[in-house]
């Protein structure tokens, strides 16, 4: 059996690791969320994510990461903008779902429970972040958003969690 010694380009070697890096993302397990926000015509909008981490406790904070080419990164990518994050439910796997789906964009917010009165949130979200942007850096393909959290209302803290690994929704088992 021979071996292809031939040379690759750098950007060959960029497409393998970037590649092998999916790949290996997919053995995190995390939970999924919904980032919910209004645009300067005052439409809400949505989009499921799982790329959420608190920062800091003081001041209250927790970062998202978007995709530069996401219709949310045009409103989350501004200082100033009031966005929430909405913690999901193992119930709530049809919400993340559509939130997800280019093809249900204009039908995000007719299911699941949403108040959009303002800036929209899940109303039985186990936990919702009612924030605004704080910092936002550029890396890559993706906006790094720094929320301060200026809200935190809580619903049913007994619900599983959704939770996304290895490309799929998995149910977590408590011990």
């Amino acid at each position: 059996m021979t071996q292809d010694s031939s040379p690759t380009s750098p950007e060959q070697d960029n497409a393998n690791l970037a590649r092998q890096m999916k790949l290996g993302m997919r053995q995190w397990a995390s939970g999924v969320s919904v980032i919910a926000a209004r645009d300067e015509q005052g439409e809400p909008h949505a989009m499921t994510a799982s790329s959420l981490t608190s920062v800091s406790d003081a001041p209250p904070s927790l970062l998202v990461c978007v995709n530069t080419k996401a219709r949310m990164a045009g409103i989350v990518g501004i200082v100033g903008a009031q966005f929430s994050v909405n913690l999901l439910g193992s119930q709530h796997q049809v919400v993340s779902n559509a939130c997800a789906t280019p093809d249900m964009y204009d039908k995000r917010f007719t299911i699941g429970g949403w108040d959009t009165s303002a800036t929209p949130k899940l109303m039985d979200a186990p936990a919702v972040f009612e924030c605004e942007v704080a910092e936002v850096v550029t890396y890559g393909t993706h906006l790094v958003v720094i929320g301060r959290i200026h809200n935190v209302v809580l619903h049913d803290q007994s619900s599983t969690p959704l939770c996304y690994w290895n490309g799929g929704y998995q149910s977590l088992v408590v011990e």
